[in-house]
């Protein structure tokens, strides 16, 4: 088949832990939409959580949970493994920001948090030239 690639073994460990993140942000999804935002509200504890904040949260967590499992079947999609990196970039420094700045998130919830994502963000980076990106990646003909 034309421009199909050969996979040598199995999904690395990045994409499992990719996986892993998706699954855990999938839960979260599921909580905000039919769970009456109950993981929301526990997310953001000091402050009230509406309906329409919890599904809003909902869906911006669907799309990086999205991101994580299509980046862990595709590591060397350079534009969508920088995507997801940066989906995850982006939410972590989201609830940076709501902890210093708003007080709307506990520090022991923006460690649980930063358990799954800044793994992943570092992971990701010391993986970054290892599925072909980067100025040493080869050429493809």
């Amino acid at each position: 088949m034309a421009g199909a690639r050969k996979k040598t073994g199995g999904l690395p460990a990045l994409g499992w832990w990719l996986m892993a993140v998706g699954a855990v942000r999938f839960a979260f999804t599921w909580s905000c939409f039919f769970g009456s935002a109950a993981l929301c509200s526990a997310a953001y504890s000091q402050a009230q959580v509406t309906g329409v904040h919890g599904r809003t949260v909902g869906v911006w967590t669907l799309l990086s949970c999205t991101l994580c499992f299509l980046c862990a079947f595709n590591l060397d999609d350079k534009h969508l493994y920088a995507a997801t990196f940066m989906s995850l970039v982006y939410a972590y420094g989201h609830f940076v920001v709501e902890h210093l700045v708003y007080h709307t998130i506990s520090a022991a919830n923006l460690a649980a948090l930063g358990f799954l994502a800044v793994t992943a963000i570092v992971w990701m980076l010391l993986q970054w030239n290892s599925h072909g990106h980067g100025p040493r990646a080869a050429k493809q003909p």
